[in-house]
C-alpha cells in the first residue's frame, strides 16, 4: 500500500468512527503526519467523494472535518436513522435560538425584549441541549449572564463558522415571525459590554 493511499485510508477510518469533527491538528498527532499533509488529503478526499457522486460527503465544519450522508439520499435513510432534527425544536426554541445566533453575545433580558415574552425556560432548554452557552457577563447590567451559540450549534446546523449563518428566515418558523424578529433586532441597542476577562471568549465557540 502506497504512503498516500495509507494516509487516505487512515483518515477515512478516523472519520468513520467519530461523531465529532476531526481537526487537522488532532489527526496529525494521531497519525504522526504534518498538518499540511492532513489538510491536503482531507481536501482531496472531499473532492473525490463529490466527483464520484458518493452517498456521503466530507465537509469542513466547526473547526474540523466530518462525514455526512448525501442530502440527495436523505429520503431513503429517513426511516432507518433516528437523526437529530431542528424541526423537533419548538417555535419558542427556534425564535430564541435565532435571537442568540444573530445578536450574540446577548443577555436574557435582551432575548426577552426581542421575543416579547419571558425566555428563561427556553434558554435553559437550549443550554441543556448544548446549543447555547454562557459566554461572559455584562458589567453594565448588574453582571448579567451573556449567551452565545456553541460548537454543537455549528455541527447540528452544518456550519463551518458563524460567518456561514443562513438567512434569518431559515430559523424562524414562519415569515411573520422572521419579520418581527428582524425588526426587533434592528431596534435593539448595540452589543452589551463584556467584563474584561470575558471579552476574548465571544468571538469563538467551544
Amino acid at each position: 500500500m502506497s504512503e498516500d493511499r495509507e494516509l487516505r485510508g487512515a483518515l477515512e477510518a478516523l472519520l468513520f468512527v467519530t461523531d465529532e469533527p476531526v481537526s487537522p491538528s488532532r489527526a496529525a498527532k494521531l497519525l504522526d503526519r504534518s498538518e499540511t499533509e492532513i489538510a491536503d488529503t482531507l481536501t482531496a478526499l472531499r473532492d473525490e467523494y463529490v466527483r464520484d457522486e458518493r452517498g456521503f460527503q466530507l465537509r469542513e465544519i466547526a473547526g474540523g472535518w466530518r462525514l455526512f450522508s448525501h442530502p440527495a439520499f436523505h429520503g431513503a435513510i429517513e426511516q432507518m436513522v433516528l437523526a437529530w432534527d431542528t424541526r423537533k425544536l419548538s417555535q419558542a426554541a427556534l425564535e430564541t435560538l435565532a435571537v442568540v445566533a444573530y445578536h450574540q453575545p446577548v443577555a436574557r433580558q435582551g432575548v426577552n425584549a426581542v421575543r416579547g415574552v419571558n425566555s428563561e425556560g427556553v434558554l435553559a432548554s437550549l443550554l441543556e441541549k448544548g446549543l447555547v452557552r454562557e459566554v461572559g457577563r455584562d458589567r453594565n447590567a448588574n453582571n448579567a449572564a451573556l449567551f452565545g451559540t456553541t460548537r454543537t450549534f455549528l455541527e447540528k446546523f452544518g456550519l463551518k463558522d458563524l460567518g456561514e449563518l443562513p438567512p434569518l428566515e431559515e430559523f424562524a418558523p414562519d415569515p411573520d415571525t422572521e419579520t418581527a424578529i428582524r425588526e426587533r433586532l434592528n431596534a435593539m441597542e448595540g452589543p452589551s459590554t463584556l467584563s474584561e476577562e470575558d471579552s476574548d471568549e465571544v468571538s469563538t465557540v467551544d
